[in-house]
C-alpha cells in the first residue's frame, strides 16, 4: 500500500490541511483504511473502482475516529496525487463519494496542476436562542465578541456552525476543548463550530477556525467544506455580495499552519445552484 501525503489548501506555500491519499485503495475494508487514518492522525482518502459506468473513481474519507460521508480537501489532494502519477490527464472527473457525486477539474496552469470540486448549494438557517447560548457557552464568549449577525447552521456536504467573530484578534484568542465542542455539536445538529472573521469585505476576504465534533483531534488546519458553507452562510447575513467573486477564507493561523480556501458561487436566473471550492496542493515536507 502507497500513500502519498500532501498539503492541500496552502498558503505562500507553506500551511495547508495534512492529507494521506492512498491512489489504490481497491485491497482495503474499511478497519484498514480507518487504521491509516489513525495512524497518520489526519483526514485521509482512498481512491476505488468506480460503482458504475457514471462514474471515474470512488472515494472513500476516514478521520481517527470514524469514517466520513465527504471531505473536501481530501477530494481536491486525491485528484491532485492521480495526475501526478500519471494515472489521469486533465479534464473532468466524476466521483462517487457517500454523501453523493461530485465533479471534479483538474486544469494545468503555469505554476503547475490546479483542482477544483463542485459542491451544492447551501442551506442556511439561523440558530434559536437556546442554540446561540450553547454555542457561546462552549466556545467561552459573550454576544459582545460578535459581528451583528447571526449564528447559523450551514450546509453544503456537512452542517457547520458559522459564529461571526468581531475581529481577528478575538478569533485566534478562542479556546474551548474537545469534549464541549462534541456535545454542543451533538446538541444543535452540528458537525463542527466554524468562528469567523471579516478580514476584507471589499476583496473578500475572511479568516476562520474549526473545531470538529468528534474527528480525533482539536482543530484544522483547513476545512473546504466548512468554507463552502460559510460562503452561502456569508451571503445570508449580508456579509458578501450575491456574485460569482471568489471568496478567499484563511484559516489555521491559531494552530501555526496558515491555510486559503477559495470559493467560487455559481448563479442561474439570480439563484445560487452550488459553488466550486479549490485551492493550492504540494507534497508535504519531506514526500516523495
Amino acid at each position: 500500500m502507497q500513500i502519498d501525503l500532501v498539503d492541500v489548501f496552502t498558503f505562500g506555500g507553506t500551511g495547508g490541511n495534512p492529507c494521506p491519499i492512498v491512489v489504490d485503495a481497491s485491497g482495503l475494508d474499511a478497519r484498514a483504511m480507518q487504521e491509516v487514518a489513525a495512524r497518520c492522525g489526519h483526514e485521509s482518502a482512498f481512491v476505488l473502482p468506480p460503482p458504475s459506468g457514471d462514474y471515474d473513481h470512488a472515494f472513500r474519507f476516514f478521520v481517527p475516529r470514524h469514517e466520513m460521508e465527504m471531505c473536501g480537501h481530501a477530494t481536491i489532494g486525491a485528484l491532485w496525487v492521480l495526475h501526478r502519477r500519471g494515472l489521469i490527464a486533465p479534464g473532468e472527473f466524476r466521483i462517487a463519494t457517500r454523501s453523493g457525486p461530485v465533479t471534479g477539474f483538474v486544469s494545468l496552469e503555469p505554476e503547475g496542476a490546479t483542482v477544483e470540486i463542485t459542491q451544492p448549494a447551501g442551506k442556511v438557517v439561523d440558530l434559536t436562542a437556546e442554540q446561540e447560548r450553547r454555542v457561546l457557552s462552549t466556545l467561552n464568549i459573550t454576544r459582545a465578541d460578535l459581528l451583528d449577525a447571526p449564528l447559523q447552521n450551514a450546509v453544503t456536504s456537512r452542517v457547520k456552525t458559522l459564529v461571526p467573530i468581531r475581529d481577528v484578534e478575538c478569533l485566534n484568542q478562542l479556546r474551548t476543548d474537545m469534549a464541549l465542542t462534541e456535545a454542543c455539536c451533538v446538541s444543535i445538529g452540528s458537525t463542527g463550530l466554524y468562528p469567523y472573521a471579516v478580514v476584507d469585505a471589499a476583496t473578500r476576504v475572511f479568516e476562520a477556525r474549526q473545531f470538529p465534533r468528534s474527528s480525533g483531534y482539536p482543530e484544522d488546519a483547513a476545512t473546504g467544506i466548512a468554507a463552502s458553507a460559510l460562503a452561502f452562510g456569508l451571503v445570508r447575513a449580508g456579509l458578501a455580495e450575491a456574485d460569482d467573486r471568489a471568496m478567499r477564507v484563511r484559516q489555521g493561523r491559531a494552530i501555526g499552519q496558515l491555510s486559503e480556501i477559495r470559493v467560487r458561487l455559481g448563479y442561474a436566473g439570480g439563484q445560487a445552484i452550488g459553488c466550486l471550492l479549490g485551492g493550492s496542493i504540494s507534497p508535504a515536507a519531506g514526500a516523495a
